[in-house]
C-alpha cells in the first residue's frame, strides 16, 4: 500500500512538473501511466476494507445459468448448501442427494455457486438464510447459478492416490487393527455387496469342489472300464484257444459281458461330461467375469472413499480455523479447492454407483443360474451313475457260467522262471582256473609214489629213538602161555573179583 501511494505521489509530481513545463512526457507514455495509476487507485479502494481477497479460481472457468426445480411432497429439492457469510464470499452446493428433484433434473452439480433464489440475490447471506428462502417457495423454485467447469484430473492429487491405497489396504483388515494402527478411513454404511461377495466366494468354493470331484469320479470310471475291457479281451482269447466247447462258450460270454460293461460305461461318461462342462463354464468364466467387474467396482469405491475422507479433512480444517477465529485463505477466496474436491467426489460417486449396479445385476444373474442349474446338473450326474449300475446288474442277471471243465496238459502248472539269474561277480573272482589231468600219467605217478612211500617206511621209523620189539608168534603158544601173555588168569581163590581200581 505504501508503494502504491508513493507511485501515486510520484505520478502527481510528474503531472505538476508537466504543467510547469519541466520534463514534459510524451502523450502515449502519459496515457499509459494514467491507466496504471487508475488501476492502482481502484486497488487501494478495494483494500480499504478489513478482509478483501480476490477469488482464486485455480484456473477453472465459470458460466452462468438458471434452472427451475419442482419441489417434492416434503417441500425439498434435495441439495446441501455450504459457504456463505461471514467466512466465505459465496454460497455453493455441497451435495445433491439421490432420488430427489435436483438429481432428477441433473442441471445442478456439487461445487456450483448459488447466485440468487427466485430473483433475490444471496450475496452476503448465510446458508441458513438461503435454505429458508428455498423452503419459503412453494411448488417450484428458480435458482440462478454459476456453473463450475472443473477437470477431475486436477483434483486427483497425490494425497487422493495415497488415501486410495490406504483404503485398499484397510479393506482386508479388521476395524480394531485399523484403529490400533491409527488409520483414518471412510466406511460405507449398510454395504450389502460385502455379504454378496462372501456368498460368491462360498459358491465358488462349492463349485470348485464339485467339478474336481466329478472329474476324479469320471476318470476313475474310465480307468475301470479300460481294465474291464482288457479282461474281456483276455477271456475272448481263452475262448478261441479252448478245445472244450462248453468252456469255450463260457469264456466267450464272459468276455462279451466285460466288453458290454465297457460300452455302457463309455456311454455314461459321454452323457455326464456336458454336465461337468457346464459347471466348469460357471466356475471358470462366469465367476471370474464377475470378479473382474467387482475389481473395477472396488477401484471406484476406494477412489470415492478417498474423496470422502479428503472432504472430511477439509471440513475439520475449516472448523479448526473458525474455532480460533482465524481466516483460511482458500475459504476467503471462494473455497474453489474445496468445491473442486466436491465435484470430484460427486463424479466418483456416480461412477461407483454405476459399477455397483452392474455388479449387483451380475451377481443376481449368477445366483439365479446357480439356483436353477445346480439342481439339474446334480440330478443328471446321479441319474447317469444310477443307470450305469442298473444296466450292469441287469447284464449279470443271466445263468451262471462257472464252474467249467477244461482240459489241462501235464505241464500246465509248470512255469518257467521269470526271475533273471544274477551272477555274483565276487564268486567269479574267487574261482581259480583248473588244469586238465591225464589219467594215464596220473596212474603211473601214483604207482611210483607208492613204491617210494614203502621204501621210505621201511628205512625210516615214524618215531625216532623208540625201541623196537618183535611180536611173539601166538600160533605156537599153548593156551596157558597165551593166557599169561594176555594177562588173563583163572578165577582167583583168595581175592576180589575186580581189581583195585584205586
Amino acid at each position: 500500500m505504501n508503494a502504491d501511494c508513493g507511485e501515486l505521489l510520484k505520478y502527481s509530481d510528474s503531472e505538476k512538473n508537466a504543467e510547469n513545463g519541466e520534463n514534459p512526457e510524451k502523450p502515449e507514455e502519459k496515457e499509459i501511466i494514467q491507466d496504471i495509476d487508475f488501476d492502482k487507485e481502484v486497488q487501494i479502494f478495494d483494500m480499504s476494507s478489513e478482509k478483501t481477497y480476490r477469488e482464486n479460481t485455480m484456473g477453472m472457468t465459470i458460466s452462468s445459468g438458471s434452472v427451475t426445480i419442482k419441489k417434492d411432497s416434503n417441500n425439498l429439492i434435495g441439495i446441501s448448501i455450504g459457504g456463505g457469510a461471514p467466512l466465505c464470499p459465496c454460497l455453493y452446493i455441497v451435495q445433491i442427494f439421490d432420488n430427489t428433484a435436483a438429481s432428477r433434473d441433473g442441471t445442478l452439480q456439487s461445487g456450483d455457486e448459488l447466485v440468487s433464489v427466485n430473483g433475490q440475490s444471496v450475496k452476503g447471506k448465510t446458508k441458513v438464510e438461503v435454505a429458508k428462502m428455498i423452503q419459503a417457495t412453494k411448488d417450484e423454485v428458480v435458482i440462478n447459478y454459476n456453473k463450475l467447469h472443473a477437470e477431475t484430473q486436477q483434483g486427483k492429487s497425490l494425497d487422493i492416490v495415497l488415501k486410495k491405497m490406504k483404503h485398499r489396504l484397510v479393506e482386508n483388515m479388521s476395524s480394531s487393527t485399523a484403529d490400533a494402527l491409527g488409520l483414518s478411513r471412510a466406511i460405507l454404511c449398510n454395504d450389502t455387496l460385502v455379504k454378496k461377495m462372501q456368498e460368491l466366494q462360498d459358491t465358488e468354493l462349492m463349485y470348485r469342489g464339485l467339478v474336481e470331484h466329478s472329474k476324479r469320479v469320471l476318470q476313475a470310471h474310465v480307468d475301470l472300464h479300460q481294465t474291464i475291457k482288457a479282461m474281456g479281451d483276455v477271456f475272448a482269447n481263452l475262448a478261441v484257444r479252448e478245445p472244450q466247447p462248453r468252456a469255450s462258450e463260457a469264456f466267450r460270454l464272459f468276455g462279451e459281458q466285460h466288453r458290454t460293461m465297457e460300452k455302457i460305461g463309455n456311454d455314461m461318461v459321454k452323457n455326464v461330461k456336458p454336465v461337468i462342462a457346464d459347471m466348469g463354464t460357471y466356475l471358470y468364466k462366469a465367476i471370474p467375469d464377475t470378479r473382474l467387474t467387482v475389481k473395477k467396482y472396488a477401484d471406484a469405491k476406494f477412489e470415492y472413499l478417498a474423496y470422502c475422507l479428503k472432504v472430511k479433512e477439509m471440513d475439520d480444517e475449516e472448523c479448526g480455523y473458525a474455532a480460533i477465529q482465524e481466516p483460511l485463505y482458500r475459504v476467503d477466496t471462494g473455497n474453489y479447492e474445496y468445491r473442486l474436491i466436491l465435484r470430484c467426489r460427486q463424479l466418483a460417486r456416480a461412477r461407483f454407483a454405476k459399477l455397483r449396479a452392474d455388479v449387483l445385476v451380475k451377481m443376481e444373474l449368477l445366483d439365479n443360474k446357480h439356483v436353477q442349474s445346480l439342481g439339474g446338473h446334480l440330478s443328471k450326474l446321479i441319474r447317469g451313475l444310477s443307470e450305469l449300475h442298473t444296466n450292469t446288474i441287469e447284464l449279470w442277471q443271466g445263468p451262471p457260467l462257472f464252474p467249467v471243465e477244461v482240459d489241462l496238459s501235464n505241464s500246465a502248472f509248470q512255469y518257467k522262471s521269470t526271475t533273471p539269474v544274477v551272477q555274483n561277480q565276487e564268486t567269479e573272482e574267487e574261482i581259480e582256473n583248473g588244469q586238465e589231468i591225464n589219467e594215464n600219467d596220473q596212474d603211473d605217478s601214483l604207482i611210483c609214489d607208492l613204491g617210494e612211500i614203502e621204501l621210505h617206511s621201511e628205512n625210516n621209523s615214524l618215531i625216532p629213538n623208540l625201541e623196537e620189539k618183535n611180536e611173539p608168534n601166538y600160533d605156537e603158544m599153548d593156551n596157558l602161555t597165551l593166557l599169561s601173555s594176555l594177562n588173563i588168569q583163572e578165577n582167583p581163590t583168595n581175592g576180589p573179583l575186580l581189581p583195585d581200581l584205586n
